[in-house]
């Protein structure tokens, strides 16, 4: 285990208002972050549902012409799959139980939040219309670049926006199309290229889970794509994919990510941490050393207790001298914040 010189709860759902009447924030949590005019900016991901009840059935919202919607299914007709997700007995397609935006939060030192509304970034295309999800931010090339999910009726998909303020977003469409999650761009050009890490979800199960690597030579077109890490241990048995943007080292790029443990009872979602490695400065396709256990177990109880319980997701990553602020979902609840040596990470 990594030493920990400070944690911290940063935000809670009854921290922020939600994005219109009739809604409930019921998390906010896997933020993207970057600094920026001074600041640290936490681009956090903003989980909503109706706040209405009707006895016997459930509510699926979704984004339509800037706004949420509500479908008000009979519950005998949907199985839930674990807290997140329901299963239309219908059709057999799965829908969200909730809808996500991204809200733009900033803080003068990283540790406590001094604007609690400093802008957002809401649904509007389509294939966002079940939400935007679990935003990573890297500086390049002059401007914020931001990789998100992007959930609709077509699946997880992965797409791009930029800005250069916080205040106003430009997309850039789908860089990953369904099922791939978890893209994280590297903070510079390697080679001439731009590269990311990704996580395909297939359907079918021909090997344990697995974190991929693309490169790029405009950031829209991916191709190049080769396996980087699968999981091997128990702790990442399930799923394993990109954490937070990797950051430059002498030793080699320092890669945060994340990994869960297979649930053993049906309904329940894995124990979720962050491991560590090391990829080559020139060659990012090769791994150079991983961590052989998490970097910390969910400990605290807003990491233990939450909409989805036992998880640590981290999605944004601040250098500070010999020290990193890392940034993290807890229990698909709050956002929090540890700082870490970078030598104990290497």
């Amino acid at each position: 285990m990594v030493q920990r010189l400070f944690q911290k709860l940063l935000i809670q759902p009854q921290d922020l208002a939600p994005s219109s009447d009739g809604l409930e924030v019921i998390g906010t949590f896997n933020p993207g972050v970057a600094e920026h005019a001074g600041q640290v900016v936490i681009l956090a991901r903003v989980a909503e549902r109706q706040e209405e009840r009707r006895a016997g059935y459930v509510a699926l919202p979704r984004w339509e012409n800037g706004q949420v919607i509500a479908e008000w299914i009979d519950e005998k007709d949907v199985e839930c799959l674990d807290p997140r997700v329901v299963v239309r007995k219908s059709d057999n397609l799965l829908r969200l139980t909730f809808t996500s935006h991204l809200r733009v939060i900033r803080s003068q030192d990283g540790r406590t939040v001094t604007d609690w509304n400093a802008g957002h970034m809401y649904p509007s295309e389509p294939w966002e219309e079940y939400g935007i999800e679990d935003p990573r931010i890297v500086w390049l090339d002059d401007r914020f670049w931001i990789t998100y999910v992007a959930v609709s009726r077509h699946g997880a998909a992965t797409a791009l926006a930029s800005t250069s303020d916080f205040i106003t977003f430009e997309r850039h469409g789908i860089i990953f199309c369904p099922e791939n999650k978890d893209v994280v761009l590297f903070p510079e050009r390697i080679g001439g290229e731009y590269v990311a890490l990704h996580r395909p979800t297939p359907a079918h199960r021909f090997s344990p889970p697995e974190m991929w690597l693309a490169r790029s030579p405009d950031l829209l077109h991916w191709g190049s794509h080769r396996p980087l890490h699968g999981g091997t241990a128990a702790w990442e048995s399930d799923r394993v994919g990109g954490g937070a943007p990797p950051i430059r080292t002498e030793h080699g790029w320092l890669e945060v990510y994340h990994a869960s443990r297979r649930s053993t009872v049906a309904g329940q979602v894995g124990t979720y941490t962050a491991g560590a490695m090391l990829l080559d400065l020139d060659d990012p396709a090769r791994v150079m050393a991983t961590s052989r256990e998490p970097l910390w177990e969910p400990e605290a109880d807003y990491e233990q207790a939450g909409f989805v319980p036992r998880v640590i997701f981290p999605t944004g990553i601040v250098v500070r001298d010999q020290t990193v602020q890392l940034y993290y979902g807890a229990s698909d609840t709050f956002v929090a914040m540890v700082e870490l040596p970078i030598a104990d990470l290497v």
